[in-house]
């Protein structure tokens, strides 16, 4: 089961408007989180609310406040924020619709499921989402949740026969830095056409189709490795070492490149581990194998 909605609301272009549901399409659930401990007791430790250094403050007591000035504030209300009730609370509308190349990928934050609400039309979602589509065009809107208002890229979902739609929470312009702050002060270099040609060979002998299951989180899998030698007692592992091959010029390093990716042994993609039901598993890492094409 999909469990709750993480927002629930209309999707309007024009005069078109029906239900939809976001459900995030991202889970933390097994990454490894650490509390912080008393290295003698070994008793959890907990933060209070305080001011002037160790006077208690109750949680009621607690607002949010913006520092328009060094140590002075505006103090809001949790009943004044609700009463704004934009209207992107409930309703995505559609500004315009955009080519997918235009977003940069410097944009995307946040991907979400997108489907119809059950209560709602399922045939105007399912008309829509086809007529994107055959258009091969990504609709740009916004929506609040959170605390904040999001700018949203609403496309139909990549997978191939797939019957839904997906949400990208897209960072505003205000957000980006400008990117001529650090690549202005880059000086140009008349680049080596012999070392061009063996570059491009080098990508060309590396270029392969991308399979998501090929990478695993390594730092991850050492992780539960550590905690488990841990838990058990057993000696703690040992990070290998890898030699670094010492390289002449850059001339040397591609053609050695180029020759050790052609004549790389071909392995199978990795088999995908699975949890224990009975705690953390021993994970070893491995090299990532790479297909060349």
């Amino acid at each position: 089961m999909a469990g709750r909605p993480f927002w629930s609301g209309q999707l309007r272009i024009s005069l078109v408007s029906f239900g939809i549901q976001l459900f995030p399409a991202t889970s933390a659930a097994s990454e490894i989180s650490f509390h912080q401990i008393d290295r003698k007791t070994h008793q959890r430790v907990h933060h209070l609310n305080v001011i002037n250094g160790d006077e208690p403050v109750d949680n009621d007591d607690i607002v949010k406040g913006y520092e328009y000035s060094k140590g002075k504030y505006v103090i809001v209300e949790p009943e004044e924020v609700k009463k704004l009730r934009l209207e992107t609370q409930n309703t995505i509308d559609v500004a315009q619709f955009v080519d997918a190349r235009e977003l940069l990928p410097t944009l995307f934050e946040k991907p979400y499921f997108v489907v119809p609400d059950p209560k709602g039309s399922i045939e105007a979602f399912a008309v829509v989402r086809t007529a994107m589509q055959q258009a091969d065009k990504v609709a740009i809107g916004e929506v609040a949740f959170g605390g904040r208002e999001h700018l949203v890229a609403i496309a139909p979902a990549p997978q191939k026969n797939a019957r839904g739609l997906m949400a990208y929470t897209l960072r505003y312009a205000e957000e980006l830095r400008d990117p001529k702050e650090y690549f202005d002060s880059i000086k140009e270099h008349a680049v080596d056409k012999k070392q061009l040609a063996l570059a491009n060979d080098l990508i060309r002998a590396q270029s392969a189709p991308f399979h998501l299951d090929d990478f695993k989180d390594d730092y991850e899998a050492a992780l539960h490795e550590l905690i488990e030698a841990r838990r058990t007692k057993s000696p703690l592992p040992v990070a290998e070492a890898k030699p670094r091959a010492k390289v002449v010029s850059l001339m040397d390093a591609l053609k050695r490149s180029v020759s050790e990716t052609e004549n790389a042994p071909k392995h199978p993609r990795p088999a995908t581990s699975r949890p224990s039901k009975n705690g953390p598993t021993l994970v070893k890492s491995r090299k990532r194998s790479r297909k060349a094409a």
